[in-house]
């Protein structure tokens, strides 16, 4: 099984890259999802976070993620503290998910840090969704309806795409249609599915 890191900077469409791929039948983790699950459901976690952050962490036992990001977004050491508790739990959920994956060629994993996490060391393959900042920034202020300085702060808080690319193995490109996306997509999944056929007729060591 091959897997297959998928990330790109805030707003640059990985989600959407990932909706292409379940459309086409792949299996695809969704590491924020997850990672906003356990957040809210695993009850060590949020002990831990609110020991840091505080009862308003949560809200009537959910998770506030507006304070949240109030928080950790405007402190690089609250930032830290937080991934520091969050990350090895999505790994091992990450593992555990993979379980459930046999039989497939190769599988998915979204994430937004993959580099920042060091999560893509575990990849066999890495793609990166590009945008220019100003659409992505566009895109996020119509999404989310925070203010440009909190989502350019996010912004800062990530790698810069040039740093991601540099460890790709392929680079999507969503500046256009997403009809143009998707025939991005389809050319990685050829070229995804020739490397699983070279390995399969490459001879195995005894």
């Amino acid at each position: 099984m091959i897997k297959v890191g998928l990330t790109g900077g805030i707003g640059s469409g990985k989600s959407t890259v990932s909706k292409i791929l379940i459309s086409k039948g792949f299996s695809v983790y969704n590491s924020d999802n997850r990672a906003k699950w356990l957040m809210n459901n695993n009850d060590n976690l949020k002990s831990n976070i609110i020991s840091i952050f505080g009862n308003k962490a949560y809200l009537k036992g959910s998770l506030n993620r507006k304070y949240l990001s109030a928080k950790v977004f405007n402190d690089s050491l609250k930032l830290k503290a937080l991934n520091s508790l969050v990350h090895p739990l999505v790994a091992i959920d990450f593992k555990n998910w993979l379980l459930h994956q046999n039989f497939k060629d190769f599988v998915f994993k979204e994430a937004a840090i993959l580099m920042e996490s060091g999560a893509y060391k575990e990849m066999d393959k890495i793609i990166v969704v590009s945008c220019p900042e100003n659409i992505r920034l566009e895109r996020v202020l119509k999404r989310d309806g925070n203010s440009p300085e909190l989502v350019k702060k996010r912004m800062q808080n990530q790698i810069s795409e040039t740093e991601k690319i540099n460890h790709a193995d392929f680079v999507v490109k969503n500046n256009g249609s997403e009809s143009d996306l998707v025939l991005e997509v389809e050319l990685v999944i050829s070229e995804l599915k020739n490397l699983t056929k070279q390995r399969d007729n490459y001879p195995q060591k005894i």
